[in-house]
C-alpha cells in the first residue's frame, strides 16, 4: 500500500501591536535644599511612563526615532529636582508631565507616579537637630498623574498604612453552610494596612490645590474614622472612610481602596491550665481576607483615564 503525506496549504496569522508604554522605573530621588544651616530633604521614588502611536514603528520595527531613552527621562527627574525645587509629589509630577508633553510632541499621553518617603529631625537634648534625620511617616505617601492628551488627571494617596483596634469590631451574620468553621464574634480585632488613592476633580486640579494640606487632612479624618466607628465589617469601615475623605474635601471625586485583613487569633492557652481572657493572640499573615472598594462623589463623571496603569482595586 501506497501512503502519501497530506499536505495543506500554509496559514497566516496576523497580528498587531496593542497598548504599551515606557519609561523609567523607580528613579531615586533625594533633594536637600542647604541655603541656610537647617537643611530640608526631600525623598522620592519616581516612575516615567511614556506613550504614543508613534512608538509603534520601535516595536515592529526596531526604529529608536521617536524614543527618547529611559536614560535621559531618569536625567531630566534629577534637573527638574535641581532647576525647579521638588514641593508636593503631586506638583513635581504635573511639571514633569507638562515637560514631556510639550518637548516631545509625538506623544499621545504619560503616567508619571511618585512614592514619597518622609524624615522627621532628630531631637538631640531636646531640640531638633539642623541636618540629621531619621525615617518616619504614617505609610508611604504616593502620587500619580496621567496626562492624556490635553487631560490632565492627578491621583494621590497611600499605601501600608497599617491600623489596628483592639476592640470596637465586631463580624457575624454570615451565611453558613457545611464548610464554615468561622465563629461569629461580637468582639475582635480589626487590623489592616491601608492602600488608598483618591482622584481630583479636573476643576480642582485647574483651579490649583494645596496637596500636601489636603493628604494631611485626608489622613487624618480617615485614621479618625477607622478609631470611632464601631465596624461590623472591614467593608463597612472601607466605605465610611472613603466617604468622610468625600464629605470633607470637596476636590476629591473618588476614593478607591485595598485593605487586607490582618486576622488576629486568639490562642488556646486551655492546655497550660491558663484562661485567654482576649489578650494573647496569634497575628496570621496568610492567607487573609481582601476586601476592596471604591466610594465615589454623587454627580462627578466618571475618568477611566485617570487610571490607566495604576494597579486595580476593584
Amino acid at each position: 500500500m501506497e501512503i502519501t503525506e497530506a499536505t495543506s496549504a500554509p496559514t497566516t496569522t496576523s497580528v498587531r501591536l496593542g497598548a504599551n508604554q515606557y519609561g523609567k522605573a523607580e528613579v531615586r530621588l533625594v533633594r536637600v535644599t542647604r541655603d541656610t544651616d537647617r537643611h530640608e530633604i526631600e525623598d522620592l521614588t519616581v516612575t516615567t511612563q511614556l506613550r504614543g502611536a508613534a512608538l509603534a514603528e520601535s516595536y515592529t520595527e526596531g526604529d529608536n526615532a521617536k524614543v527618547v531613552a529611559t536614560d535621559t527621562q531618569k536625567n531630566t527627574v534629577y534637573a527638574f529636582a535641581k532647576e525647579h525645587g521638588v514641593g508636593s509629589p503631586e506638583e513635581f509630577l504635573l511639571r514633569l508631565g507638562r515637560h514631556f508633553a510639550t518637548a516631545f510632541d509625538w506623544y499621545d499621553g504619560s503616567t508619571l507616579s511618585a512614592e514619597q518617603h518622609a524624615w522627621e529631625r532628630i531631637a538631640v537634648d531636646g531640640r531638633e537637630h539642623d541636618h540629621s534625620f531619621v525615617r518616619s511617616g504614617r505609610g508611604t505617601r504616593t502620587a500619580v498623574v496621567q496626562v492624556d492628551g490635553d487631560d490632565v488627571h492627578v491621583l494621590a494617596g497611600v499605601t501600608d498604612l497599617t491600623v489596628l483596634k483592639s476592640t470596637g469590631s465586631e463580624f457575624h451574620g454570615f451565611p453558613r453552610d457545611g464548610y464554615t468553621t468561622l465563629a461569629e464574634t461580637d468582639d475582635r480585632i480589626l487590623a489592616t494596612s491601608v492602600t488608598a488613592r483618591w482622584r481630583y476633580t479636573p476643576e480642582a486640579v485647574a483651579a490649583g490645590i494645596d496637596y500636601d494640606a489636603v493628604y494631611a487632612g485626608v489622613l487624618d479624618r480617615m485614621l479618625a474614622t477607622f478609631a470611632e466607628l464601631h465596624s461590623l465589617a472591614l467593608q463597612q469601615t472601607l466605605f465610611a472612610m472613603g466617604r468622610t475623605a468625600i464629605e470633607a474635601f470637596p476636590e476629591i471625586a473618588e476614593v478607591r481602596f485595598s485593605m487586607p485583613n490582618k486576622h488576629h487569633f486568639l490562642v488556646d492557652l486551655a492546655p497550660f491550665g491558663l484562661e485567654n481572657p482576649g489578650e494573647v493572640f496569634f497575628a496570621a499573615d496568610r492567607p487573609y481576607g481582601l476586601i476592596s472598594g471604591t466610594v465615589v462623589r454623587d454627580g462627578v463623571a466618571e475618568a477611566p483615564a485617570a487610571w490607566t496603569s495604576v494597579p486595580a482595586f476593584v
